[in-house]
């Protein structure tokens, strides 16, 4: 069983995978995380993945909040995948619900005004 497993993992691992081409007359999704190391994000029309990005945190966004590192995930990934999104309509997931807050702030930091001035 374990063997089974493991044979299907490393089947798994060496796949790559496929992106859907995208198709704009349909709405995307954004899906966006961060943790202590970095921030992600995919961008799937109707459950296909269409494309992927990632990057490391530089040192000093390491020491940011849990709620900047996931608005810098999501403004990452608007800049990322503008090309995309402009003009078109889609929705932005993330696991940090307090972010939609911020739009609604009356006093937000420096670097939260910048980001949320971009939105």
């Amino acid at each position: 069983m374990a063997q089974e497993a493991f044979k299907r993992l490393k089947r798994v691992m060496s796949n790559f995978p496929v992106l859907a081409l995208p198709d704009f007359t349909r709405s995307f999704v954004l899906e966006c995380d961060a943790s202590s190391e970095g921030v992600g994000a995919v961008l799937t029309q109707g459950g296909h993945l269409v494309a992927f990005e990632r990057r490391k945190l530089l040192p000093h966004e390491r020491l940011y909040s849990a709620y900047d590192k996931e608005m810098l995930a999501v403004m990452h990934a608007l800049a990322k995948f503008r090309q995309y999104l402009v003009g078109n309509r889609f929705k932005v997931k993330t696991d940090h619900n307090s972010l939609w807050f911020s739009l609604e702030q009356q006093s937000l930091a420096e670097r939260q005004q910048k980001w949320v001035s971009k939105l």
